[in-house]
């Protein structure tokens, strides 16, 4: 899937592995997230922010607005509702800036906590 944009000098067209880059960008940002997680954990173990731009991160594109899900691991003693919301806004706000394209919704799920071990 990919938005695109028609332009005088031709066609411009963002794939959702370049807005799965962003968004992964925009989480990395935010206070509390220590990872990104497999949508399921059973299928893997969850693992800190790697490079690899979709690990935990889902977008789809449809009649240009954007819907992105996504998967952390936060930091245990952290408010999991604050954290949530804190993603759900930087996403927003960096992928509108970015495209110009309306985000619809930014779904948050956190797949587990992480304990430091000072705890």
């Amino acid at each position: 899937m990919s938005t695109e944009e028609k332009v005088s000098q031709g066609r411009i067209e963002v794939t959702s592995g370049a807005i799965a880059s962003i968004v992964n960008h925009a989480v990395r940002q935010c206070y509390g997230v220590v990872g990104m997680a497999n949508r399921n954990l059973a299928d893997g173990i969850a693992r800190l922010l790697s490079k690899e731009s979709r690990q935990g991160i889902e977008v789809r594109v449809l009649n240009k607005e954007i819907t992105v899900d996504v998967y952390v691991v936060i930091e245990y003693g952290m408010r999991i509702s604050a954290v949530a919301n804190s993603i759900k806004h930087t996403v927003s706000f960096h992928v509108e800036q970015a495209l110009g394209i309306p985000v619809k919704l930014v779904n948050v799920y956190v797949q587990g906590l992480r304990f430091s071990e000072h705890d």
